[in-house]
């Protein structure tokens, strides 16, 4: 069954984003859907931003997360750079199945996130919901 497990990357703003905000959500992304799926986290790795030595490394890491995720699950909460490179290279490169969730209604949302995300919903709640009952292996 371990094998068996698809494996999530939590993709959301790191960057000026306080430290607190970019780990809470992916630690209730944890409580909601550890048990069923392997989940990749970015903050597990402790670089730290605008530092040369640490940029080139960081990019890597993320990209290899993203390969080696079957879903990616967004929070777009704000505009984020390294978060809408992480969504197209899912969607377009990889063809993975990328849902998200936002505060934003359809209108306010960037047209390129509306199209290289294959679901957004209102809450994490909502997406951690939609991910257990799309891809959870069901027991016969």
């Amino acid at each position: 069954m371990e094998n068996n497990r698809k494996t999530i990357y939590l993709s959301g703003p790191i960057m000026d984003e306080h430290a607190g905000t970019a780990r809470a959500w992916r630690e209730t992304a944890k409580q909601l859907l550890g048990g069923r799926f392997r989940l990749l986290d970015p903050m597990r790795r402790a670089f730290v931003d605008r530092q040369v030595d640490s940029a080139n490394e960081i990019v890597e890491f993320d990209l290899q997360d993203v390969r080696d995720a079957d879903i990616i699950l967004v929070n777009y909460n704000k505009a984020s750079i390294g978060t809408s490179m992480e969504v197209f290279y899912a969607a377009h490169d990889l063809g993975r199945f990328v849902v998200a969730f936002s505060p934003f209604e359809y209108k306010d949302c960037s047209p390129w996130m509306a199209r290289y995300c294959t679901k957004i919903l209102g809450s994490l709640e909502e997406a951690a919901e939609y991910v257990n009952n799309h891809f959870t292996e069901q027991q016969v």
